[in-house]
């Protein structure tokens, strides 16, 4: 009897589904909110994609496109590695160049920025 309710227990701590695409998109929304901030924003283009700098209105046009990621669902089959990866190990911690993975999501729309 103790090893079924234990094995019950073990089963109920384990994250959900749902709960895992919630803190991957919590995680994406922080680092999204992270470059919601000019300086760091500017900085960033500065050190990854060799640009001088950044006109305001281009500043204006990523703050405007990242929030729009930010509002959007989270893209399953982009995160779908993580997903299966934190649901069979039962841990949030981000490891082996999972965080990549957020940063490629953002890149698409810092690209169209560094002409």
């Amino acid at each position: 009897m103790e090893l079924t309710q234990r094995a019950y227990k073990d089963e109920v701590e384990k994250f959900s589904t749902a709960q895992v695409i919630d803190m991957i998109r919590q995680l994406r929304d922080q680092l999204i909110a992270d470059f919601l901030q000019e300086e760091k924003l500017r900085t960033f283009f500065v050190e990854h994609y060799d640009v001088k700098s950044l006109s305001q209105v281009r500043i204006e046009f990523l703050k405007r496109d990242l929030k729009e990621i930010q509002k959007s669902p989270l893209d399953l089959a982009h995160y779908a590695g993580l997903i299966k990866l934190i649901k069979e190990t039962n841990s949030a911690a981000l490891s082996g160049g999972n965080d990549s993975l957020f940063f490629n999501e953002l890149e698409t729309v810092f690209k169209k920025y560094t002409y």
